[in-house]
């Protein structure tokens, strides 16, 4: 079972920057997209940022502007820039991975969570 691994959480203050980076264990074929969720305490899971197999991007409006998402498909890898952090991106960040065959239809690979703190 292919497995995907984050790294590159951690405590940052007010203002600072973190890289967010995500790789998976084996290879992974078929990927229609790769994305950031965060969970915030208390909240649902929200998507904050998606790259399309045609290097298409969208974000979480909140953070317009201030992340940067980067991925390649063939190397199973994916990246959050993160810069400006406010206090309220604090949350267990999560990787995903999309693959689409029209024999298995959507299928979904997800890591373990990574923990984002942002102080005030």
């Amino acid at each position: 079972q292919v497995q995907l691994v984050e790294s590159g959480g951690g405590l940052v203050q007010a203002g600072g920057s973190l890289r967010l980076s995500c790789a998976a264990s084996g290879s992974i074929s078929s990927i229609k997209t790769m994305s950031w969720y965060r969970q915030a305490p208390g909240k649902q899971r929200e998507l904050v940022a998606v790259i399309d197999s045609d290097a298409g991007t969208g974000y979480l409006d909140s953070v317009k502007g201030r992340f940067t998402i980067s991925g390649d498909n063939a190397k199973n890898w994916v990246h959050l820039q993160m810069n400006s952090l406010k206090p309220e991106d604090t949350a267990v960040y999560y990787c995903n991975i999309d693959t689409y065959t029209p024999r298995k239809g959507v299928s979904a690979y997800w890591g373990q969570g990574t923990q984002v703190t942002v102080s005030s």
